[in-house]
């Protein structure tokens, strides 16, 4: 985990999650709700930094969710070596 986000969401979007999302649980947990590793999402960031915070240790600043990407799968999303790589330019 490199961050969280809800900035970007629009309501057709929040919608779309809302009917996808249960199709794809993984498991439930007293603090939310674990997804199977399937959906791709593009998320923009204006830069990264050290944190001790997520287990990447790296957070991504001002991150916002552009969209869902179907036509990618999860082997062709950033790795966290490529979050990280972020850090050079923070």
């Amino acid at each position: 985990m490199v961050g969280k986000t809800f900035k970007g969401m629009t309501d057709e979007l929040l919608d779309w999650q809302t009917r996808t999302f249960p199709g794809h649980v993984r498991e439930e947990t007293a603090w939310g709700v674990l997804l199977e590793p399937g959906l791709v999402v593009e998320i923009a960031v204006d830069g990264a930094q050290r944190s001790p915070c997520y287990p990447g240790g790296v957070a991504l600043r001002f991150a916002r969710v552009l969209r869902y990407r179907p036509d990618k799968t999860p082997a062709e999303a950033d790795t966290l070596e490529a979050v990280q790589a972020l850090l050079a330019g923070s």
